[in-house]
């Protein structure tokens, strides 16, 4: 078997190569190897420096990572790529690549997942750890060539265990059926989907959307249904020749863009709502003692509701943040029935109404403000969310109670009003169904 072994050193969250080491092995015998410091192109953190001995001085005059590329196809070209916890450096390996426009796609092997097969019953796995206790030395380790050295080690003792052939091949077989894909899709645009958050579109050959779908990581979750032995999918991947996708950031707006896809494009194997989800509303009213109660039902059983919410737990929810906030009987919520007096639910908060220690006056009181602030609080809010990468914010725009959209925007831009953000406005129009996908962001503010 022809492999390398690889580590890289990373700027951290951006994920940027500031080392490499590549191994070259035919079976047990070194043919190559190649060692470089790289040029980031961007600041490498304190805390990394702190950890790999790798500062910014140090790689200002190192190549770039497009000046060492061709070094790294060559190396790697048909070899078995190996890594301890691969999958960190395979993708940003690839992800490097993929930046110069470059398809980079090798079979792979994970030192972690043959140690927990073959040598099984260890504490740990991290690579210091399971060195430790095979007794292989680290020179140097969180540097490239010092972890490369000791993973080359490991895996010689892992070649050495009961079948350890077998275990290798299974794991090749899994990697090679894992990246099985329609025959009618290219494996360079399933090798561009992103491993993060957003959504992504099925096309047949005529360009037309036929699925829209949502994850928080895009190419994993494509890949499911293509291993999916579902009629549906099974006839979805068949029609598949194309997938485009939109980094959302966050789930929520995820969500919300797959919405607004699915009533764009209407797309043959999307599930159509045949009706429209539940609508709950809660309400009040007063009784013969002169106490004010809230309550929910469904819509058209509730009168007058001064909230329209569309399940059961999230009116439970609501009702019991009102409670929280406005010092609110859990019983005259109904969030307890059946009982003189609250328990105190889940909410430590009600005053003694139910046990006649405070006035009804006093406690109607807070209930006529929680109902209003219910009715206001909604009208018009800015939702900050996780943006495409480090250095965007996102948001969600609501104004008179309406959604009006989601924009993306740089954290360097200094925003203080809901007119400042328009201009990075994403206009959306809003629904039941966007009503529903924010209730929960909403009732977690």
């Amino acid at each position: 078997m022809i492999y390398t072994v690889i580590d890289v050193e990373t700027t951290g969250p951006s994920n940027k190569v500031t080392e490499i080491s590549i191994f070259r092995y035919d079976d047990a015998v070194l043919v190559d190897k190649f060692t470089s410091l790289v040029n980031p192109e961007t600041l490498i953190p304190d805390y990394i420096t702190d950890l790999t001995g790798i500062d910014d001085y140090m790689v200002s005059k190192a190549p770039k990572f497009h000046e060492i590329a061709e070094n790294i196809l060559a190396i790697t070209q048909q070899a078995v790529f190996i890594a301890h916890n691969v999958s960190f450096d395979y993708n940003v390996i690839r992800n490097e690549f993929k930046a110069l426009g470059i398809t980079f796609n090798r079979k792979k092997l994970c030192t972690v997942r043959l140690s927990r097969k073959l040598i099984p019953g260890h504490k740990s796995y991290s690579l210091g750890e399971i060195c430790q206790d095979l007794n292989i030395p680290i020179h140097g380790r969180h540097r490239a060539k010092g972890d490369v050295e000791a993973t080359v080690i490991l895996f010689q003792k892992l070649l050495e265990q009961p079948d350890a052939q077998d275990v290798i091949q299974l794991f090749l077989k899994k990697d090679a059926k894992e990246k099985k894909l329609p025959k009618n899709l290219k494996a360079e645009t399933y090798n561009q989907l992103p491993k993060a958050i957003g959504v992504y579109y099925f096309k047949d050959k005529k360009g037309t959307v036929i699925y829209v779908g949502h994850a928080t990581d895009i190419q994993k979750q494509v890949l499911k249904h293509f291993n999916s032995k579902a009629e549906k999918e099974v006839l979805l991947t068949q029609e598949t020749v194309d997938i485009d996708f939109e980094l959302s950031g966050s789930e929520t707006i995820a969500l919300l863009m797959e919405d607004a896809a699915i009533k764009e494009y209407n797309p043959k194997y999307n599930q159509v709502l045949k009706r429209a989800p539940k609508a709950y509303g809660i309400f009040s009213y007063q009784d013969r003692n002169g106490i004010i109660h809230l309550a929910f039902n469904v819509l058209k059983a509730a009168p007058s509701p001064f909230q329209i919410l569309y399940s059961v737990k999230t009116c439970q929810q609501y009702l019991e943040k009102l409670c929280k906030q406005f010092n609110l009987c859990p019983k005259y919520c109904h969030l307890q029935e059946g009982l003189q007096e609250c328990s105190n639910y889940q909410v430590q908060s009600c005053k003694g109404v139910c046990r006649q220690t405070e006035s009804v006056a006093l406690y109607n009181i807070r209930v006529k403000q929680a109902i209003e602030f219910s009715k206001t609080n909604s009208k018009n809010m800015i939702l900050k969310q996780q943006g495409r990468h480090e250095n965007e914010n996102a948001f969600i725009m609501i104004k008179d109670s309406l959604y009006c959209g989601y924009g993306f925007i740089d954290k360097e831009e200094q925003m203080m009003t809901t007119e400042d953000l328009e201009p990075f406005l994403i206009q959306q129009n809003d629904n039941v169904d966007v009503q529903r996908i924010l209730q929960p962001t909403l009732l977690s503010i």
